[in-house]
């Protein structure tokens, strides 16, 4: 459905450090870039994710109420983007890394807010 995500950022290297850290512990590799806009990508065969100072000179700012959901193969890269993203600028929120039961069956979710306040996740289907 998703061609790519591009996310705001007003300190470039601070989120770029987040992601490659957050993002490499899904095996994802580090970001390219910049581009002549001066984002930062990391792509793979099924999309791409951006970050980038926002185009019409404004500062940047997280959408509240939305998050941006990251595919983990195991439950174990659940937790190694969790630990990643905090050791490289991030904060984690909600509830702990781990297991959760919900509507969509048991799902393996880690929350973090990058370091210009987006909310993003890791998640691992369990079974």
């Amino acid at each position: 459905m998703f061609t790519h995500i591009t996310v705001g950022a007003d300190d470039i290297d601070a989120s770029r450090k987040f992601y490659d850290a957050a993002l490499g512990a899904l095996g994802l590799p580090a970001a390219t870039g910049p581009d002549p806009k001066g984002r930062y990508w990391w792509r793979t065969d099924r999309g791409a994710f951006a970050i980038g100072k926002p185009i019409d000179g404004e500062p940047a700012c997280h959408a509240n109420g939305g998050t941006i959901g990251f595919h983990a193969r195991t439950a174990e890269m659940v937790k190694a983007f969790h630990d990643a993203g905090v050791a490289a600028g991030g904060r984690s929120i909600e509830d702990p890394p781990g297991e959760r039961n919900g509507p969509f069956g048991v799902l393996n979710l880690a929350y973090l807010r990058d370091p210009s306040g987006n909310k993003i996740c890791a998640l691992h289907r369990v079974g």
